[in-house]
């Protein structure tokens, strides 16, 4: 059960809701969940709602890229999402700006496994560090 609670607050705390994960799994694990079902369920939760968010963020882009790419300044950030957002996707691990981060990679339709494999393995670091060297 601590497990199943633990899954949810991750994929809550991966979305645009402000929450943190990070107190969760420590409380987990305080509470007996051994070190590695916490991280297993952390990151299975913080993963599912990062690729919702980038499926969010590609729906949402069909229904905006007509007001986007009329503009002067949308149709350059598009742009620069599009070259650069592999790199911008370095920071996804991070509090605040990671979860829009995700949600932006869908929008300027980066490639799904190449988003998956940064954003999933930092999101995973994230807790191995969390958990293991604090």
């Amino acid at each position: 059960m601590i497990a199943l609670s633990l899954f949810f607050s991750a994929f809550l705390a991966a979305t645009i809701l402000p929450f943190s994960s990070e107190i969760a799994l420590f409380t987990a694990v305080e509470g007996g969940l051994d070190k590695h079902t916490a991280l297993l369920a952390a990151s299975a939760g913080n993963i599912l709602a990062v690729i919702l968010n980038y499926y969010l963020g590609y729906f949402l882009y069909e229904k905006t890229k007509d007001k986007l790419l009329k503009s002067k300044s949308g149709k350059k950030a598009y742009h620069v999402g599009h070259n650069y957002g592999y790199y911008a996707l370095l920071l996804s691990w991070l509090p605040i700006i990671g979860d829009p981060l995700t949600l932006v990679a869908g929008m300027v339709r980066l490639n799904f496994f190449y988003f998956l494999v940064i954003a999933a393995s930092l999101r995973v670091a994230r807790y191995v560090a969390v958990l293991y060297f604090s």
